[in-house]
């Protein structure tokens, strides 16, 4: 007898992609090759959800599916828009994609979902207690999961540091690159904004995703904390897992 699978459809709304796929709900995995289409230079609402629709056209999707957005979200209504047009505050994305596509939709913020998804297929599977999934990129992304239970909206790189710096205009992957700053040099910025995080959340695992991930070894090594620190293990797939994931309950 041939094993069922679940299946599950995730969509990754981006500042500068839009990236979907049908997702595998017992692997954690894509079930089939990802779709990605440039965000829309125009990113207003209408423009993005022209391009959502696309994405599920491209492989035939007729059912509920999750959605990320870079941005804080309560309920489904956008809360902040830092990296697409600021027509999208207010929008209550969740209600709006549930009628445009005829299916119910589970929106969440960009960073939650990629940490949903490494708590229960990732870095942090097995982990019990306080996980905090950080997204090293243009800004910081934060997730907080407590025994599997996702705690969203936290802006964990809006902190402002001992030193009086906003965390992600401090040590942001983007800052690195911007300001040419060596591993090593970067690596010290780095741990000022962990050993922060770690001094008031105290958590049991940190897991450190975006793109930078991938070079793990240039600089979670040099860091000196009493929290285990890992690269995340779904690399920039977890946030269309974990919207998968979320759109399933």
């Amino acid at each position: 007898m041939t094993a069922t699978t679940t299946l599950g459809f995730g969509i990754d709304i981006g500042g500068s992609g839009i990236k979907g796929a049908p997702v595998d709900l017992d692997k954690g995995q894509f079930a089939d090759e990802r779709v990605r289409f440039s965000t829309p230079e125009a990113s207003t609402p209408d423009n993005v959800i022209e391009i959502v629709q696309q994405v599920l056209d491209a492989f035939e999707w007729r059912g509920p599916f999750g959605c990320t957005f870079p941005g804080i979200v309560r309920r489904g209504v956008i809360g902040s828009a830092a990296n697409v047009d600021d027509a999208w505050i207010g929008v209550d994305l969740a209600s709006v994609l549930t009628e445009r596509t005829g299916h119910q939709v589970a929106i969440v913020n960009d960073a939650d979902a990629a940490g949903l998804a490494e708590s229960r297929f990732g870095a942090a599977a097995g982990t019990d207690g306080v996980v905090i999934v950080t997204t090293l990129g243009t800004g910081i992304g934060s997730a907080v999961i407590h025994d599997g239970a996702l705690l969203p909206n936290t802006e964990f790189g809006h902190l402002v540091l001992p030193n009086g710096k906003e965390a992600e205009k401090w040590a942001a992957a983007s800052v690195r690159e911007e300001k040419e700053l060596s591993w090593e040099t970067w690596a010290e910025r780095l741990q000022e904004y962990y050993a922060h995080l770690e001094f008031i959340f105290s958590p049991d695992l940190f897991v450190v995703g975006g793109g930078v991930s991938k070079k793990a070894d240039n600089y979670l090594p040099l860091l000196e904390l009493n929290t285990p620190i890992v690269p995340a293990g779904l690399r920039n797939d977890g946030g269309i897992i974990g919207a998968a994931l979320l759109a399933a309950g």
